[in-house]
């Protein structure tokens, strides 16, 4: 494909990856017993409601065109109300969180096994698509990585929040007041380490 043709492309699948995940959290608090995504017409699967002109559009098309290995997004977060995860009330938020990438490495691995059906010739998909299916593949994984650093916002600090003991609360307080300033950092230093772990994954799923 044309290079112009291919960052459309690949922004078009990285926005529906982050919308799915999203949608993955309000599914997930819904099924614990918040419907607050529900009422606010967050559980669907149109874009719209969920860009986030920044991450979800100028952020990815800033990294594409200045040819980082490290592609990332992100849509308006679904919001939940913790108060109402009566099912689990200790580790709502947690699970909450993990939808997400959970979301997305189920995403990757079911585009994985239809690569490797087709490398094996199980099923004769069309290069084309098989070419394609590795993107979707590699962007929900890159995803699911990113989004799993403990720092917030990202789902990975609450997912630690939510396995802390209370005795170690003043993490939690630190990791949040700090959060912004630390994600920064690990975006400027740490970002190789995510490319990495996300190309190693890539190749445990797809082959």
């Amino acid at each position: 494909m044309p290079d112009a043709i291919s960052l459309v492309f690949g922004l078009a699948i990285l926005v529906m990856s982050v919308v799915i995940h999203e949608v993955s959290h309000g599914i997930a608090a819904y099924l614990l017993g918040d419907k607050t995504a529900y009422y606010e017409g967050r559980l669907t699967l149109n874009p719209i409601p969920h860009i986030d002109p920044f991450g979800s559009i100028l952020l990815p098309l800033l990294l594409s065109l200045t040819g980082s290995p490290f592609l990332i997004g992100w849509a308006k977060p679904v919001p939940f109300n913790p108060y109402n995860l009566i099912k689990a009330p200790k580790w709502g938020p947690g699970i909450v969180a993990a939808a997400g990438p959970i979301s997305n490495l189920v995403i990757a691995t079911f585009f994985g096994i239809l690569i490797r059906l087709g490398g094996h010739n199980i099923i004769p998909f069309p290069q084309q698509f098989l070419e394609i299916s590795a993107l979707i593949a590699l962007l929900n994984i890159a995803l699911a990585v990113f989004n799993l650093v403990p720092i917030p916002p990202l789902d990975g600090s609450k997912v630690l929040i939510a396995a802390l003991p209370d005795r170690l609360h003043n993490i939690a307080i630190a990791l949040e007041a700090w959060g912004f300033v630390l994600l920064i950092a690990f975006i400027l230093l740490f970002s190789p380490v995510v490319s990495v772990i996300t190309s190693i994954l890539f190749r445990i799923i797809v082959g």
